[in-house]
């Protein structure tokens, strides 16, 4: 039997490499923290400029309309989008059109509120003056045209029960006219498209919005009159990500420079919490040793911006949710178009070699 030449193994690869090339691209960015600088599009920019440019202590109305389907696009964008109102101390007001996306939200927001409660101990941000989730209400669009006269039709409380009348910060909020800007953060119908026919149109009222890649060409369109920036997208999310993050950056280095005495004092406290259980304690005292060891070699002055986000992962809970996924979605995408030019080549000298 004739040795198999170079082309010929090529052409008959077994689909098994295919899959484990893929599985490899998706993982090895994972495990090295493989992340490519980020350079916005006029279109992200277009969506931080507005949010940057809005007077400090705007109301900001963000809809969640995504699933857990669609979390690894989206919830990048969502975690963006809060970090970047609560830097610009804007009141945050959540609805969602989809069942699911109120607790999405919630989650969104905890995490939020407890990475600024470590950068910056000495602001409050407090449910009811600073963010409020209104929770999910059916209807689709009808939603939307309520809201568009009386909110108060359709929101009486809030997703905890609480009578909006006894929440500070909806004093003055009658409807949609009320808010200085709508963050569409949406994964699909009912979504962005029907806050700009029914909300952000008849009101007046500026829109901007985060999407999935696959339905982000629906709202082109609508992009600059209707809308005045769309994030497409795992990448779009990572160049706002980026883009939040030099913002950020002051706080992080201020805030890692204090993490130190911080971490000696959760180790201390750690060691006379007598309710853990033995080994759980000895894990956590050893994790937060390991930070206290890393935070004490690091030279803070000169920290770059790769090491600045790596030590305010474990110390300060930071996370680059769009960088980091975007990393291996580039590698993947890459060895996909990789074996696609080879299948190619392959077909034509198959098609070559029959004519002969």
């Amino acid at each position: 039997m004739a040795r198999k030449t170079l082309y010929e193994r090529l052409r008959d690869v077994d689909r098994r490499w295919i899959y484990l090339c893929i599985a490899l691209a998706v993982v090895v960015p994972l495990v090295f923290h493989l992340y490519f600088p980020e350079t916005p599009t006029p279109m992200t920019q277009a969506v931080f400029d507005k949010i940057e440019n809005l007077p400090d202590g705007s109301r900001v109305l963000i809809d969640f309309s995504y699933d857990p389907a669609s979390m690894p696009e989206i919830e990048p964008m969502a975690t963006a989008f809060i970090r970047h109102c609560f830097l610009k101390k804007h009141k945050i007001y959540a609805v969602a059109l989809w069942p699911v996306a109120p607790q999405l939200a919630s989650d969104a927001f905890n995490d939020a509120v407890d990475f600024f409660r470590k950068i910056d101990p000495a602001r409050r941000i407090v449910y009811g003056e600073d963010y409020v989730n209104l929770g999910f209400k059916s209807g689709q669009q009808g939603v939307i045209k309520v809201m568009l006269t009386n909110l108060a039709l359709l929101y009486s409380t809030d997703i905890n029960g609480v009578n909006i009348a006894d929440i500070p910060m909806m004093k003055g909020v009658t409807n949609l006219k009320s808010f200085d800007l709508i963050v569409s953060v949406s994964a699909g119908t009912p979504g962005t498209k029907e806050w700009v026919q029914f909300g952000s149109v008849p009101a007046g009222v500026p829109l901007v919005a985060g999407t999935t890649s696959v339905f982000a060409p629906l709202l082109y369109p609508y992009y600059p009159a209707q809308m005045h920036g769309i994030l497409g997208g795992l990448k779009s999310a990572s160049e706002y990500d980026a883009l939040v993050f030099d913002k950020l950056k002051p706080l992080l280095r201020k805030a890692l420079r204090q993490a130190p005495d911080l971490l000696k004092d959760e180790i201390a406290r750690l060691n006379g919490d007598l309710g853990l259980e033995p080994a759980v304690k000895a894990k956590m005292i050893a994790e937060k040793n390991d930070a206290l060891r890393a935070a004490e070699k690091a030279d803070f002055a000169n920290l770059t911006d790769r090491q600045l986000v790596e030590l305010a992962g474990p110390l300060l809970g930071y996370t680059q949710k769009g960088i980091t996924r975007m990393g291996p979605q580039a590698v993947a995408h890459l060895v996909v178009i990789l074996f696609i030019v080879l299948g190619n080549i392959t077909f034509c000298i198959d098609r070559r070699r029959r004519r002969r």
